[in-house]
């Protein structure tokens, strides 16, 4: 009996052996596939551009204008930054950044709206998350204080995408967006630009060919974790017509984002929503093989006509591109490790 139990002890050792390394192994690949999982994560780059609007701004404006511009556009970049940073949301900073500039009355959203033809503002605002392919927008608001924060809510809460006129209004009751009187949103200067529309009938003579039609604000950015946003809010265009709505709030016009591009547009509304582009911006890029730098240069010099629009642009790799055919724009931009970018004109 000695001599059976004992000729059995090398097999289970080898069993036993064995058995070690057939359940470890896996274990170990399991935690090399999560370290390689996390070191992936770590190494994805953010990105951040935003436009104050594009048309025509002469090269001749004062210092002390150009100063008051270039400063607000590095203010608003450093709050979508520091979110970034931090390792906060691309949904977080795109819809901080914008609310900063739905502040400033120097850019035509929120408190700097232009007016339209019956002496009123009214707001559009879209925002566009393309990691879930979902979006929010609302047009004709008149007591937002933030369209870019309801138009998150609409995305996040509402089981729909676009809320207009008095509806939109109802639906803003609902939430816990700040409202204010109308009032707060007619900026004297604003106010003295429509009058002058008015005596010209109905455009600007101090700005040449669509210079008259632009203005909008945007954001597009992608956060560490890969997640693309686009948002964009505006007043209009100047001494518009009674229920006129822009490419702003129509998803694929003046907003659009899915997992390889966030696109944020500015310019002549109905020019940009007749070529939906920022979604042809997109599918540009994705069917075509085309760099972001090729998608933008396709659609601002070759699909668009001088002195139509301008786009800001930001893909999953971290590449930012800013074009406009419309003379100037008003941009900012940065991406993790790079310097930051102001600019006006070209």
């Amino acid at each position: 009996m000695y001599k059976r139990t004992f000729s059995f002890l090398p097999i289970l050792f080898l069993v036993t052996l064995f058995g070690f390394f057939t359940f470890e192994l896996p274990t170990v690949t399991a935690q090399m596939s999560g370290n390689t999982t996390v070191e992936k994560a770590h190494e994805q780059k953010w990105a951040i551009a935003l436009h104050g609007g594009a048309g025509y701004v002469s090269p001749d404006m004062s210092d002390e204008r150009k100063a008051r511009y270039m400063a607000a556009l590095d203010s608003a970049l450093a709050i979508g930054v520091d979110i970034l940073e931090q390792g906060g949301s691309s949904l977080d900073a795109v819809e901080q950044t914008v609310r900063y500039l739905e502040d400033n009355p120097l850019f035509n959203a929120g408190r700097g709206a232009v007016f339209t033809s019956e002496g009123k503002n009214e707001l559009d605002a879209a925002i566009m998350d393309g990691s879930q392919m979902n979006a929010g927008a609302a047009t004709g608001l008149t007591t937002v204080k933030h369209p870019i924060s309801l138009a998150r809510i609409i995305m996040e809460e509402s089981r729909h995408i676009l809320f207009a006129g008095d509806g939109a209004e109802q639906f803003a009751d609902q939430t816990i967006v700040e409202r204010v009187d109308p009032e707060y949103f007619k900026v004297p200067a604003r106010y003295e630009a429509w009058k002058r529309a008015n005596e010209n009938q109905g455009y600007l003579k101090s700005q040449p060919d669509n210079g008259w039609k632009m203005g909008t604000v945007g954001c597009v950015a992608v956060d560490k974790t890969g997640r693309l946003v686009a948002g964009t809010s505006t007043g209009g265009m100047t001494n518009k017509r009674y229920g006129r709505v822009g490419d702003v709030p129509i998803i694929g016009s003046g907003t659009y984002a899915d997992d390889h591009i966030a696109v944020s547009a500015t310019g002549w509304g109905e020019r940009i929503m007749l070529n939906v582009s920022a979604h042809r911006l997109a599918s540009h890029m994705r069917y075509t093989g085309a760099s972001l730098n090729e998608s933008m240069d396709y659609l601002v010099y070759e699909l668009l006509n001088e002195g139509e629009a301008g786009f800001i642009a930001v893909d999953r790799e971290g590449n930012i591109s800013m074009e406009t055919n419309t003379g100037s724009m008003f941009r900012a931009s940065q991406s993790e490790g790079e310097e930051k970018t102001l600019a006006i004109w070209k």
